[in-house]
């Protein structure tokens, strides 16, 4: 089993992690990738590399015999999957033996096993491991499946079989919805897994997410890790995960470790994988959810707490090599928490974004696990999460201070993230006093969630900080003509208007370079005394007290962005100069109300009208797929479709026009 080329199935963040595990042993790297991936990060990094495909996932990072041949074509004696794409599909590892490689994550036959939820939880229940109750038989018959949800009682979950992430699932509180739920769960199953097949489990309203974290060798040990909490959630994707899980009484704890232990054993298992639980705290009792067959996105959390680096074991372990420490050996020290960095708009209903990235200026002295840096596209073909922040402190409390801290001064241009709302997360009351549970969001924030405005000062310092851009200390006329005026040599201080948008509020900074005052409409003036702006931050006194913040002036399209940290986080806001605004006025941003228009790339999934219909104000009249995810667009005003630029399958770019209407006051 002995390689020293390995090839990493994936592509951004886990690519980079996998080849830096490579880089650690001595081993190379061969990066496959897509034609809208030539560019990405992860590509330069690696030793070797190989275009295997157009953007689409199927024509590349799917496509099985053209990542094998890239194996064959560059030597690569070994297969990493990383996760998501093929890393869970035994039939890939399956074909990486055949092929003579050596893949590098559990038996194709394990992977099988875990992969069917309902073979999965026989087998948890086979090895002492407690399940929640449910209907898991062959008989998939309407009439059985009924007969079953009315024995077990609501409130209950239709799963797909071969699911995961939240597809293939239903909640069930009215028997009456039995019938369409069990339909519409088989329905998107066989769409989304090729496997139709369904069964029921118990609800648990106000259930944690607590997992195992367990490492087996091709020897027969079988350690557990710790375990760790992921219980923030959306639509059953994972937000923030924490290790260890908090709070949790240490009977169950020891119970759980022990139980996902068994369930490796069991199984014959090597590499690193995952035993997820379900930990009901009304009950104080935990169920066996499903077993990950690879390495997991929230894996720095437990390397952080115990120093064990798990792809180095994961390659180790596929050399053949024994697990050389003992479980009482494996320490657990403090507590750690990551966050996971999105390219979406929580604010919007979680809308993607997509484009390039001008300015990627993360935090210091904390680990980031990246796929981007400046200048990469973010496209719509895949996953919106970019990267993960995290955490590493003595206790709970200094873990959730350190990641506030990181994200106030985390900024980044072209592309929206998540990261306020990350943040408004871990301050969160019910997330600090662990009142949090998996669908606890609409709890957390039932009227949902808005990103934080900047407040006066914030504005009026962003305004500073742009004129000090504009007007660099020492600079001529001829290097800064947008801020100079005749006044300043006569002796006179000289001022420069900005606009804060979206509102064009007007803020007049005036003064010298020993002092800068910023007049607000309002009649405020913020005065700065010794302002400086060197190196994305923004420093000097006010009301003689010094501060020092992160700021980054960036080019839009037609303004002027300043990222500036805040009181309440690190905020971008637009402003504009006197030449934005006379630009401004004599162009004609508007696209008209009677025009639907794509607000991101992405590929028309539906066209759900046809010309001549009549329409309402906010009926779905497109759908669109963006980073794996469907987002309907409605019609911006009432009235008959005119015309129809797009057909289902069209890829289309942001800004496109998808229909045209006829507003019904002109019908």
């Amino acid at each position: 089993m002995s390689f020293t080329r390995v090839l990493i199935a994936n592509r951004g963040e886990i690519a980079r992690r996998i080849q830096s595990g490579c880089r650690k042993l001595g081993l190379e790297s061969v990066a496959v990738f897509s034609e809208a991936d030539r560019d990405a990060p992860f590509v330069a990094e690696a030793d070797h590399a190989v275009c295997i495909g157009a953007a689409a996932p199927s024509a590349s990072y799917l496509n099985i015999e053209a990542i094998l041949e890239a194996a064959r074509a560059t030597g690569a004696g070994a297969v990493h999957p990383g996760y998501g794409f093929l890393s869970e599909n035994a039939g890939f590892a399956a074909a990486v033996e055949t092929a003579g490689l050596v893949f590098i994550g559990p038996e194709p036959d394990a992977i099988a096993m875990m992969g069917s939820k309902i073979e999965a939880k026989a087998a948890a229940e086979a090895a002492g491991v407690p399940v929640l109750p449910g209907y898991r038989g062959a008989d998939q018959s309407d009439a059985r499946l009924l007969q079953e949800a009315r024995a077990l009682g609501t409130p209950f979950l239709v799963k797909a079989s071969a699911g995961g992430g939240g597809r293939g699932m239903r909640l069930v509180t009215d028997l009456a919805d039995a019938p369409e739920a069990i339909a519409s769960a088989r329905s998107e199953a066989k769409g989304a897994f090729g496997d139709a097949a369904v069964f029921l489990e118990r609800y648990a309203p106000r259930a944690r997410h607590v997992e195992v974290q367990v490492l087996g060798d091709s020897h027969g040990t079988v350690l557990h890790l710790g375990d760790r909490d992921c219980s923030l959630q959306r639509n059953h994707q994972k937000l923030i995960e924490e290790a260890p899980a908090a709070d949790l009484p240490e009977a169950v704890r020891d119970d759980m470790l022990s139980a996902a232990v068994r369930l490796a054993q069991s199984i014959g298992y090597r590499s690193a994988g995952t035993v997820e639980y379900l930990y009901d705290p009304a009950r104080g009792e935990y169920y066996f959810l499903e077993m990950n067959t690879r390495l997991q996105v929230e894996h720095p959390v437990t390397e952080a707490i115990t120093g064990i680096d798990l792809v180095e074991w994961q390659l180790r372990i596929a050399r053949g090599e024994a697990l050389t420490l003992p479980q009482s050996d494996v320490d657990f020290d403090g507590h750690a928490i990551e966050i996971r960095i999105a390219a979406e708009n929580p604010a919007e209903n979680f809308r993607p974004e997509t484009g390039q990235i001008t300015l990627w200026a993360p935090p210091a002295g904390v680990r980031l696990d990246s796929g981007v840096a400046a200048g990469s596209v973010v496209s719509h073909h895949y996953d919106s999460m970019l990267a993960k922040l995290i955490v590493h402190a003595s206790d709970r409390a200094g873990a959730i201070r350190q990641a506030v801290a990181a994200i106030d001064t985390f900024a980044v241009d072209g592309v929206g993230l998540n990261l306020a709302y990350q943040r408004a997360l871990l301050e969160h009351p019910d997330f600090q006093a662990l009142r949090h549970h998996t669908s606890g969001l609409s709890e957390m924030f039932p009227g949902g969630w808005t990103e934080p405005a900047p407040d006066a000062q914030d504005t009026a310092l962003a305004a500073i900080a742009l004129h000090l851009h504009l007007s660099p200390a020492g600079a001529s006329p001829w290097q800064s003509l947008g801020a100079w005026r005749l006044t300043a040599p006569a002796g006179r201080p000289g001022a420069s208007s900005y606009w804060a948008m979206p509102d064009d509020t007007s803020i007049r900074v005036a003064g010298t370079g020993e002092q800068l005052g910023a007049h607000l409409l309002d009649g405020q003036t913020i005065t700065a005394m010794t302002p400086t702006l060197t190196r994305g931050r923004l420093s000097g006194r006010i009301d003689g007290v010094p501060f020092a913040r992160v700021a980054h002036v960036e080019r839009a399209c037609d303004h002027w962005r300043v990222h500036l940290q805040t009181s309440a986080g690190m905020m971008a806001i637009n402003l504009r100069t006197l030449e934005d605004m006379h630009l401004a006025r004599t162009t004609d941003g508007s696209g008209g109300i009677d025009m639907l228009s794509a607000p991101m790339p992405g590929a028309v999934a539906e066209v759900r009208v046809a010309p001549g219909d009549r329409v309402k104000a906010g009926d779905t009249l497109v759908v669109l797929e963006a980073m794996k995810l469907l987002q309907s667009l409605p019609a911006p005003v009432g009235g008959v479709v005119a015309e129809i630029y797009c057909a289902q399958g069209d890829t289309v770019a942001g800004n496109a026009p998808l229909v045209k209407l006829d507003p019904e006051e002109q019908t």
